[in-house]
């Protein structure tokens, strides 16, 4: 089943927690619904553990089937084995509620680099939620109703030039392997949704005449003709310390790279969203919707959009 023409609808909406996606979703219809961090380990800090109750909160509220880790699993400089005391303070004992000791799909990021890599990928055989197979990877889950949908989970990192030769150590990547993978995993794929998660942007709501780098131009370049070839309906992503939305010819890309640390950026561009709240992600899946809500640490949705396949 090929993925249709995208609507794009409901966006801006406020509402509480206790739901957990945004008004009009089908609350009463069954659903795959999950959660997605990114950009959150630092020992508890910068409201990391703040943002982790309140997660716990909204899973159980809706029933999360697993959490999505969208990298920068570990500041500053990842783990430096299965053993570092980062696996309790950052994450073992941070993410202590119930409703998030389900799998947790993993990926890498920058800061992850800089340390054991190897010992991300190992802490799945000491870990049960820990779920990090490969630098990159593919997942399908089925949902109510026997539809399936693939998840795409890259390993963005190695495609950023700047880093070459830094301590961010991406030595020994081949990107035009992993390009290659993901060409044909797309291709081969029939699931009605067709989801890919990576750490880095490729287009983001902000401008990067603030000093910092928001679009990312050799995923720009690289990834997104991959994504676009495919009718990818949208890139989910991190890295950059905020939250936000943007549709761009017919893909959405968001940013959910507030598990911890966040500054407040410039008003959105490209007719987009942005903001600084510290936070967290929510998706209701169905086999024709999908609706997607990114929520403070307060359980306010400050952003809410549904994807519908026609």
């Amino acid at each position: 089943m090929k993925l249709g023409r995208r609507r794009l609808v409901q966006s801006g909406v406020t509402m509480t927690a206790a739901a957990g996606l945004p008004a009009g979703a089908g609350a009463d219809e069954a659903a795959l619904n999950f959660v997605l961090i990114g950009d959150w380990g630092r020992m508890g800090r910068d409201h990391q553990t703040d943002v982790a109750v309140q997660m716990g909160k909204t899973a159980a509220a809706i029933n999360s089937a697993f959490t999505v880790s969208i990298g920068d699993n570990f500041y500053e400089n990842g783990v430096a084995s299965v053993d570092d005391p980062q696996w309790q303070g950052s994450f073992e004992q941070i993410y202590t509620a119930p409703s998030l000791q389900t799998p947790w799909r993993v990926i890498l990021g920058n800061h992850d680099y800089r340390g054991n890599v190897q010992a991300q990928l190992d802490y799945g055989q000491k870990s049960k939620r820990w779920q990090l197979p490969a630098r990159y990877y593919q997942m399908t889950e089925t949902l109510p109703g026997g539809a399936k949908a693939d998840f795409f989970y890259l390993d963005t990192s190695p495609f950023i030039k700047k880093y070459i030769g830094t301590r961010t150590d991406i030595s020994g990547q081949d990107t035009d392997a992993q390009l290659a993978w993901l060409d044909g995993a797309l291709a081969a794929s029939a699931a009605p949704w067709k989801i890919v998660i990576g750490h880095h942007p490729i287009y983001t709501a902000l401008s990067d005449g603030d000093g910092y780098d928001h679009d990312q131009p050799d995923l720009i370049a690289r990834l997104n003709p991959v994504l676009t070839k495919h009718a990818v309906p949208i890139y989910i992503c991190g890295h950059d310390h905020c939250l936000q939305a943007v549709q761009m010819d017919g893909m959405t890309y968001i940013v959910n790279g507030a598990g911890s640390q966040t500054y407040q950026p410039q008003p959105a561009i490209r007719g987009g969203f942005a903001s600084g709240a510290h936070g967290f992600m929510t998706v209701r899946l169905t086999a024709t919707r999908l609706d997607l809500a990114l929520i403070d640490m307060a359980g306010t949705t400050v952003y809410s959009q549904a994807i519908t396949r026609t």
